[in-house]
């Protein structure tokens, strides 16, 4: 796959690090001669342009990448880029940064965003997901199907603890995709049993969100 990350600050290089180490094809996009760092991750691709230009974009062959992804610290340069490449060069994949959280309702399929990353929101569902029981904490939205995923940590009172997963009248639509448990990730096959403490990672409509939570927790 190939992938173009237009910023090549620390975040851009990391995500740049991490997709070269799973196989990827990486080209790194930055207007600052201060950020063309080709030493850090010397595997990647550099490009030395504004990656709000078309002619920068053209210069980067954008109609030959598989994912675009938007990574600089400035929220209107990633929704610029993210626009351009869907509609000027038609990138099946877009992924914008969010910086500021005022910001996080430009980032949608109007400006070309396919999914956007908040990393305010990331955190703070990753704190809810850490300290909650029982509780429904949504963790990412996958913005095309209009779906999420969420994460619900399965409380002792549940009425389908010792249960199999079969035996959950899961709501339409909505899918079990992994079971944690303690330290191990549990596929979720359908005669595994449940059990307290098990945090369930699940992609659901938002509209079944609660009929989720009411089924593996009616107390809360």
């Amino acid at each position: 796959m190939r992938v173009v990350i237009a910023g090549a600050g620390a975040v851009g290089r990391s995500v740049a690090q991490e997709l070269i180490g799973n196989g990827h094809q990486v080209l790194l996009i930055d207007k600052s001669p201060a950020s063309i760092r080709s030493d850090l991750v010397p595997e990647a691709q550099w490009l030395l342009a504004d990656a709000c230009e078309m002619s920068s974009l053209e210069e980067a062959q954008l109609e030959s990448c598989d994912v675009v992804i938007s990574a600089t610290g400035d929220d209107k340069a990633n929704l610029v880029t993210s626009l351009l490449a869907k509609t000027e060069f038609a990138v099946p994949r877009t992924v914008g940064r969010v910086n500021h959280p005022s910001n996080e309702w430009l980032f949608s399929e109007s400006w070309g965003v396919d999914v956007s990353v908040s990393t305010p929101r990331l955190m703070s569902a990753l704190v809810e997901e850490a300290v909650t029981v029982g509780d429904l904490v949504r963790l990412f939205t996958f913005r095309q199907s209009n779906t999420n995923l969420v994460e619900l940590t399965m409380p002792e009172d549940s009425p389908f603890v010792g249960r199999r997963v079969s035996e959950v009248p899961w709501p339409a639509d909505a899918a079990l995709v992994a079971i944690l448990r303690d330290t191990t990730i549990q596929t979720p096959d359908p005669d595994r049993s449940l059990e307290a403490g098990d945090e369930l990672l699940i992609v659901t409509p938002e509209d079944a969100e609660t009929d989720i939570g009411r089924l593996l927790s009616p107390k809360k």
